[in-house]
């Protein structure tokens, strides 16, 4: 497992789907797409939640049928693009495990928070996703009940694209809650983005290996978790206890 970082507007996605038999079917590049926007605005509303930029340099859009922040910050922007950019690529290859986005102390230079989202691959549904419409993809050679038994799972698996943002939607709305729960963070922040990927991921020259960041003495708070039939994103948070680094 590589823990990487990146050095150095949004990129706007389609969202690629099929449609058998009346239900529509998210694709790998579908799937793709959905969890790295919901990475761009979950980051985004963790920065403004927690004060790291500035409440004045957001501007609100609609999302997932909420209202959302979003940083009108061009540094900052280029930055995610970029980072995003690359995850995608990650993303339909399978190589990313978990991204997790780090608020450390600009004086003290500890780690205070890790927000983390874990991401799991269900293989067999985006394998078949992928291969729909390649041409230059053999034949499947399974037997008639095995073909049958893989066309139910991937049924019972399908899920609207209403169903899949009802559930980021209850994720942002337990990051706009954290601060009810989250120590004060008395000191001005950076944050920084580390991305968990495959040993055999092909790393881009800006990124480097990174130490992980832990928090010692920490406390932890599962969030909720969303899927794309494909993708399953969970989400947590891990913070310092107040005591430990209030002054």
């Amino acid at each position: 497992v590589e823990s990487l970082r990146f050095v150095d507007s949004y990129i706007h996605s389609f969202l690629i789907m099929s449609s058998t038999d009346n239900q529509t079917i998210i694709t790998l590049q579908g799937s793709v797409d959905i969890v790295s926007e919901f990475f761009f605005t979950a980051i985004n509303s963790i920065l403004y939640q927690r004060g790291i930029y500035e409440p004045a340099s957001f501007r609100r859009v609609d999302k997932y049928g909420l209202t959302c922040l979003t940083s009108t910050d061009e540094g900052l922007l280029t930055y995610l693009n970029n980072v995003m950019k690359q995850m995608q690529s990650w993303l339909a290859e399978g190589s990313v495990q978990k991204l997790v986005l780090v608020v450390a102390g600009l004086d003290s230079g500890e780690t205070l928070e890790r927000w983390q989202f874990q991401v799991q691959v269900d293989n067999n549904d985006a394998s078949a996703n992928a291969a729909k419409g390649n041409e230059n993809h053999a034949p499947n050679q399974k037997s008639s009940s095995s073909a049958m038994e893989n066309s139910n799972k991937t049924k019972k698996n399908q899920k609207s694209i209403q169903e899949i943002h009802d559930e980021i939607q209850a994720i942002i709305r337990q990051i706009t809650a954290s601060v009810t729960f989250l120590p004060l963070l008395n000191e001005p922040c950076s944050f920084d983005l580390l991305v968990y990927t495959d040993q055999d991921a092909v790393v881009p020259q800006k990124w480097y290996d990174s130490d992980p960041r832990y928090i010692m003495n920490s406390s932890e708070v599962k969030l909720r978790s969303f899927t794309t039939s494909i993708h399953k994103v969970d989400t947590m948070v891990t913070y310092k206890e107040k005591d430990e680094w209030e002054l």
